[in-house]
């Protein structure tokens, strides 16, 4: 059960955000390393809180273990940067 959402970026919220995930499949890094990294961030959270009604559900940790197990399937180990696994 699955259905997209849209989420819009700038350009530069963009370049922003590829950098960041560029460091991180090359290093695990996931530190921040410069402000505009945490902002492109909480505006891609922003968009999520605004396009998501599943948090407010009873059953959202049901709905997100579910969802987990769906993105996951097939995925074999632990993927990097990953240091604690939800059962």
């Amino acid at each position: 059960m699955s259905e997209d959402i849209t989420i819009r970026l700038s350009r530069d919220e963009a370049l922003v955000l590829f950098e960041f995930f560029s460091r991180f499949d090359d290093s695990d890094d996931f530190s921040l390393r410069h402000n505009a990294e945490y902002l492109a961030f909480t505006r891609l959270s922003a968009q999520l809180d605004k396009a998501l009604i599943e948090p407010f559900r009873p059953e959202y940790a049901e709905l997100l273990r579910a969802a987990r197990e769906r993105i996951a399937a097939g995925y074999e180990g632990i993927a990097p940067g990953v240091t604690n696994v939800d059962a």
